[in-house]
């Protein structure tokens, strides 16, 4: 079945998650498939995906990366990602892969 998948890159600089960029694609096939592919296209996606703004708190102050991970370690982390969604038409639960860049490097496999 055809649907939208998304590559989602976090964005850290100084131990802070700073932006966050994505690049969405209507594809075709089984989950695995669907995965690999987003993976095999990490490297290239990085500088063609959208920008978007990361949260930040009360006093302007971004959310650091340690604080993001535990967010993903509890499974909340899409929480932050509802504009990318929403801007990209991406289904209720979207398939993606998400990339760190940490200080312009991306941390890929």
């Amino acid at each position: 079945m055809k649907e939208i998948i998304l590559n989602i890159y976090l964005i850290i600089n100084n131990g802070d998650v700073v932006s966050f960029k994505a690049k969405a694609y209507e594809k075709n096939g089984d989950d695995a498939e669907k995965i690999k592919f987003l993976k095999e296209n990490v490297r290239n996606d990085f500088e063609h995906a959208f920008v978007f703004d990361a949260p930040f708190n009360k006093l302007g102050q971004f959310m650091s990366y340690r604080k993001f991970s535990k967010l993903e370690r509890q499974g909340m982390q899409y929480r932050l990602f509802e504009e990318i969604f929403e801007k990209l038409n991406a289904p209720e639960n979207p398939i993606v892969c998400v990339t760190p860049v940490v200080n312009g490097e991306i941390l890929a496999s």
